[in-house]
């Protein structure tokens, strides 16, 4: 079972998937591959140099959010791993899976498609982190899933003790945040950029329509134009770290 490359998903309703859309290739400096699916509601932001990692669906139920493709050399045997550890499955496909987490998170298995090389920093930022939102009383069960079903990635708590860390290997793109939340609520995921300057990434998302939601010490949340929340972070966009 080796995953070899991780996507991000910007899940946004479908009724405005398409501003959603032009967001998000402005603040990632990509573009739209053609629309898949049944109904048009995949689409892929290619970058101008490497490999893509960021993907978007328009969902027809719900807020939408942020979900996991893990690009995997054996789609079997990840879905069989993934349900040993405390996986349930949500749907079978030709050739993909969709499970979803003892949380409730969704996420996806795919087969890999030789992806390697991740894209640059763009502008400052490099949207590089899921992080998932969860309810205290699931939190420690979440974390042991994800460093169970991720044995090759490091997992290790986070700047405060609300937070864990579960980093992938060098050069893959995408890691993931867990966050004990301060009330019992659903799961829920969001996406965050990794930002050399903060308020600078802030002005120039907002004069892309997003708006601030609320500002802490090392992060601004913030509304996109569809109405989706995600995070602007201080950390190093080469990196993902936190700055020395």
């Amino acid at each position: 079972m080796t995953i070899r490359w991780t996507y991000a998903f910007v899940d946004r309703p479908a009724a405005v998937f398409g501003p959603a859309c032009d967001f998000w290739t402005a603040v990632t400096g990509t573009r739209l591959s053609e629309l898949r699916g049944d109904q048009g509601e995949f689409v892929t932001l290619l970058p101008e140099s490497g490999d893509a990692c960021v993907k978007g669906q328009g969902v027809t139920e719900g807020p939408g959010g942020a979900h996991l493709d893990f690009a995997v050399e054996d789609v079997t045997g990840f879905v069989k791993e993934a349900r040993r550890v405390g996986a349930g499955m949500v749907a079978e496909h030709d050739g993909w899976a969709v499970l979803r987490s003892p949380a409730g998170q969704l996420f996806c298995a795919v087969p890999w498609h030789g992806e390697s090389l991740r894209p640059p920093v763009v502008r400052g930022t490099r949207l590089d982190q899921v992080c998932l939102d969860i309810p205290p009383s699931l939190y420690d069960a979440e974390v042991a899933f994800w460093s169970a079903l991720l044995p090759g990635w490091e997992s290790l708590p986070g700047s405060l003790p609300e937070f864990h860390v579960v980093k992938p290997p060098a050069g893959m793109p995408i890691r993931i945040l867990l966050q004990r939340l301060g009330e019992e609520r659903p799961a829920a995921a969001h996406l965050d950029l990794a930002c050399a300057d903060i308020d600078a990434a802030r002005t120039a998302h907002e004069q892309l329509g997003a708006t601030l939601v609320y500002s802490g010490a090392h992060w601004r949340v913030m509304r996109d134009p569809a109405g989706g929340t995600y995070c602007l972070t201080g950390r190093d966009p080469q990196t993902g770290g936190l700055p020395a």
